[in-house]
């Protein structure tokens, strides 16, 4: 928003609803998911809300228009739905005041067990002669499967917008393998909050577990861009959730790194599960656009950093494979061949999960990918779901066998 307290002239103001809370600030009181699922008896609701729900009947006593979104897969391996819904900005004029929305949605296929939501929003003073529109952005989660939405919103003045859709969420078929979060009919909120807890894993029994070493660049592909955009830190967070989902890896080091401030964020040692919540917290200890004055000193100091982080744990050994993820790292210079020939040879393979929305627009390789072709490593580009979700499953296999020769190997010298 313009200003808080007061709302004039052509504005269009842009509040996000979601599952967890995406809303500006001091706009909103954050979207609810009311009591999880099950008859509407298990959830207290206004009775005219209800009734208002029961009838299915479109209201725009309150002018508004509904655009329901398609469900879309996402890094997350979640189908991502929702709508947008827009509101002249002279309906709401006045000194303020407060909308309500309320909608469920409920599987059409097997049990149907509606799912509720709601979300309270402040209004701010507006101008009576205020010109634009206020746009309202929801999402929630759903398994695959046919769905239905009741949709209502509220103001201060009892004028009800209503509306009501159906949606189908499906995988298309060349996303068609792929195992979805949720399963199908299950309606879920939109997750908030990138670094939660992952929950155990059920590891392959009676096979030696495989141990991988990860390092993730939390830095944009270009150097003069402020800071990672959500979406990319969550794109980013899917990748190792999606390491850390693997049955067949039992151990993990993690090394989180922004190549363009130079420095570690966090350093994870071998372990049974990545600690998410930890990675979260040294990740929002970055600080987007500062340069430490001794860097403006040196000549490439990303390089150099590079350089050293990738000869640090390279020479470390005790992985079956090191893992790379992040955006491109597009530095003035590569790390120097005789740099990487000082390391010595690896015994280990190497990959790289290239994160990039538009691989036609940087076509080149960049400063990671060299490193990793120098070892003769793998590269992978991860611009939509289902490359991720590919890309692991060959990984895997790739470590897998290395492993079993380099054991058996090993065996034979006895």
């Amino acid at each position: 928003m313009q200003d808080s307290r007061r709302a004039k002239g052509s504005l269009l103001w842009v509040i996000a609803l979601t599952g967890s809370l995406w809303c500006a600030p001091g706009a909103a009181w954050g979207q609810v998911l009311l009591g999880g699922s099950g008859p509407e008896g298990q959830v207290r609701l206004i009775p005219t809300d209800l009734a208002v729900l029961e009838l299915r009947e479109p209201r725009k006593d309150l002018p508004c228009t509904v655009t329901p979104d398609k469900p879309v897969l996402g890094f997350d391996l979640r189908l991502h739905s929702g709508y947008t819904v827009t509101v002249p900005l002279q309906e709401l004029a006045g000194r303020g005041g407060s909308l309500s929305i309320l909608f469920r949605v409920t599987p059409l296929e097997g049990q149907p067990r509606p799912v509720y939501f709601i979300q309270r929003l402040r209004v701010p003073p507006i101008e009576e002669d205020a010109r634009g529109q206020v746009q309202l952005e929801g999402s929630f989660d759903l398994g695959e499967g046919r769905y239905r939405v009741d949709w209502l919103m509220r103001d201060q003045m009892e004028r009800v917008c209503a509306s009501f859709w159906e949606i189908e969420a499906s995988l298309s078929d060349s996303d068609r393998n792929i195992s979805l979060v949720l399963p199908p009919g299950q309606v879920s909120e939109t997750e908030r909050e990138f670094f939660t807890e992952e929950p155990p894993v059920e590891r392959i029994q009676g096979e030696r577990l495989l141990n991988v070493k990860v390092l993730v660049n939390f830095a944009p592909d270009r150097p003069d861009a402020a800071a990672l955009r959500p979406q990319d830190v969550k794109a980013l967070v899917s990748i190792l959730r999606a390491l850390s989902r693997e049955p067949r890896i039992g151990n993990f080091s993690l090394v989180a790194f922004n190549l363009h401030e130079q420095r570690v964020l966090y350093r994870q040692q071998a372990g049974a599960r990545i600690d998410f919540p930890a990675l979260g917290q040294a990740v929002e200890s970055l600080n987007p656009g500062t340069v430490n004055v001794r860097q403006l000193s040196e000549r490439n100091p990303e390089t150099q950093f590079l350089a050293e982080l990738v000869r640090e744990e390279l020479s470390s050994g005790g992985a079956d494979a090191v893992i790379f993820a992040g955006p491109k790292a597009l530095l003035d210079e590569n790390v120097p061949a005789d740099a990487l020939r000082a390391i010595g040879s690896v015994d280990y393979p190497l990959f790289y999960l290239n994160y990039i929305w538009n691989p036609q627009a940087v076509p080149w390789r960049d400063a990671i990918g060299n490193v990793v072709r120098f070892f003769r490593g793998s590269e992978y580009t991860i611009s939509r779901p289902r490359d991720l979700w590919r890309a692991i499953g060959e990984i895997v296999s790739r470590i897998t066998e290395a492993s079993n020769q380099r054991l058996a190997a090993a065996a034979a010298g006895q």
